[in-house]
């Protein structure tokens, strides 16, 4: 290819470099697929669940039943340490992908603490809880939907040890690390938003 310059002499143009797409540059990475079609199932889960207790409530005069009282105040302190615990989740990712072990270890220990205490104070409201889950539709109802989401967020808090464990051991802590860190942050924050949702169903909707 040329061209004609005003001197009127040829001046040679290159031909524009093509480059090769490489496909797998474009391709989502499969621990992102995994996870991804993993909460959709659990969301699916959860939702069955969820159409269970109101076609219970839909069907029982009284809801709940006499005596099945629910104390909110420590249910909703539960809750307001649990969606704290989703922001130093993504302040612990923030550090990582900066590269900030030390930044990273700190708020997922935090982040740990916090969920730590949601679990303990969920078991203290289940030991004063005046019915069981035989009592009727009702308790049945409850420990099941606040049961499951108890041991997602055991998961979660194991998926914390396990994590911390390799980013403290890592001698090269940084891009490989983070994508399974992104993945946990995704994992706990769909567990914080599905308490949200029982929280109003269960403690807040009359």
């Amino acid at each position: 290819m040329s061209a004609i310059s005003t001197s009127e002499t040829d001046i040679a143009v290159p031909p524009p470099v093509i480059r090769p797409v490489n496909p797998a540059d474009y391709r989502p990475a499969l621990l992102q697929v995994g996870v991804i079609v993993w909460l959709a199932s659990e969301l699916m889960f959860f939702s069955g669940l969820f159409a269970a207790y109101f076609s219970l409530r839909a069907t029982t005069p009284v809801w709940p039943p006499k005596g099945d009282t629910l104390d909110v105040t420590p249910v909703l302190v539960a809750t307001i340490l649990l969606v704290l615990s989703s922001f130093t989740m993504q302040y612990g990712v923030h550090r990582a992908i900066k590269g900030d072990k030390a930044g990273f270890l700190g708020w997922l220990a935090l982040t740990f603490c916090l969920g730590g205490l949601f679990e303990g104070l969920q078991i203290s409201d289940y030991l004063g809880r005046p019915f069981a889950i035989s009592t009727d539709a009702y308790g049945s109802a409850f420990y099941t939907l606040t049961g499951f989401h108890f041991l997602h967020v055991l998961g979660g808090l194991i998926g914390m040890i396990l994590i911390g464990t390799r980013a403290y051991k890592s001698k090269r802590f940084g891009h490989r690390t983070v994508p399974a860190i992104e993945f946990l942050s995704y994992y706990w924050h769909f567990v914080d938003v599905v308490w949200i949702a029982l929280f109003l169903a269960i403690f807040v909707l009359k």
